[in-house]
């Protein structure tokens, strides 16, 4: 062999030793990570023939669990425990996966209140939403206490005392300022502030949960974690009262797989972020699965789901009474339109000369 060829040998480890820098295991290396298992995950269902919900659900214990890189969890889940997990869920499987397709997963949206909009918008969107079946509802806060105030007056004035409300505050305060400002909201009774305070901050979040525990509501954070090992301290630290996995942000279906079954063990419910272009889509296949055949319950369990830009996938989510109805097409439902890909392919595509020509003028 050649001195060139075995120096070439070396550049997958010179790589992986260079790609660590940028890493290990979040940022941008893990959310390139996730587009390329997803891809993978997405074309194995399709070989299968299956929706990727249904090819999780038809494997077998250990089939599944060998999916999953327990490196740095063993301490919380080894690969025994979440076998006999898996293995305990059987029993009602099928029951569980004929519910899913008759009725599907209890869904909530957060296309209603969204900061910015003005009491009117927020009126009229809060009124089709119940017309359309929806019983749990989330509220953007964070920006003002005295219009916070007002605007959760407002919804839950429209949605009724027993309807569901949530507030998220997409990381705005300070732990002291997540524990005061929810306190003067607590009237309103929220089931979860979403993301008080920097999803970096394990022991804030614990301590806003203990804080705002005697007042009823729950910390919910997840959409940003970095990795299992963000998730696994979260639980240990009883950080949360609601956990929420992201579909791009983790390393695919695999770490998935890992905290669905570490919340199963901590007895967390499960309650996905879907607020992205394609989230929706994808997540659903995880929670439908979590319920058949991890979690086998419902109680306090919903998904996000926000109503824009499902026009550009082939195999768009299909809601249906406020449920997510079970994807029956093969794959992850990650395909977008052949068309919606060409004119938003950066730099020519026709959105974006459109905006770069904007800017030139």
């Amino acid at each position: 062999m050649r001195k060139t060829d075995s120096r070439a040998m070396e550049l997958p480890s010179l790589w992986e030793e260079a790609l660590k820098l940028i890493g290990p295991e979040k940022g941008v290396v893990h959310l390139a990570t996730a587009a390329v298992l997803n891809a993978v995950w997405d074309l194995w269902a399709k070989q299968e023939g299956k929706p990727l919900w249904k090819l999780l659900v038809d494997m077998d214990p250990r089939t599944l669990v060998s999916c999953i890189d327990f490196r740095y969890i063993t301490d919380v889940l080894t690969e025994e425990e979440a076998c006999e997990i898996l293995r305990q869920s059987q029993v009602g499987k099928k029951e569980r996966e004929e519910q899913m397709l008759a009725h599907g997963y209890p869904a909530y949206t957060t296309s209603c209140a969204w900061l910015g909009y003005p009491d009117a918008t927020l009126k009229q969107l809060c009124s089709e939403a119940l017309k359309d079946g929806w019983t749990r509802f989330k509220v953007k806060v964070g920006a003002d206490l005295q219009d916070d105030i007002r605007r959760c007056r407002l919804v839950r004035n429209m949605i009724g005392p027993e309807k569901t409300l949530m507030m998220d505050a997409n990381q705005r305060w300070d732990v002291p300022e997540a524990v005061e400002w929810m306190t003067k909201l607590a009237e309103f009774k929220p089931l979860w502030i979403e993301e008080p305070t920097s999803p970096d901050d394990i022991l804030g979040h614990a301590a806003i949960s203990k804080a705002l525990a005697p007042l009823g509501i729950g910390v919910a954070t997840g959409e940003q974690c970095h990795n299992r090992v963000i998730f696994k301290q979260l639980l240990q630290a009883k950080a949360l009262k609601f956990l929420q996995i992201d579909s791009c942000r983790l390393g695919s279906v695999n770490e998935n797989l890992s905290v669905l079954l570490m919340a199963k063990k901590f007895e967390i419910p499960v309650c996905p972020h879907a607020g992205g272009v394609g989230l929706c889509e994808l997540v659903q296949h995880l929670i439908i699965f979590d319920f058949i055949s991890v979690s086998a319950s419902l109680q306090d369990r919903m998904c996000e789901y926000v109503d824009h830009l499902h026009e550009h996938f082939k195999y768009p989510v299909l809601i249906r009474e406020a449920a997510y109805m079970p994807p029956k097409d093969a794959g992850y439902s990650t395909e977008m339109k052949e068309d919606s890909v060409k004119r938003h392919r950066y730099p020519d595509g026709e959105v974006w000369k459109k905006l770069l020509s904007a800017q030139g003028n």
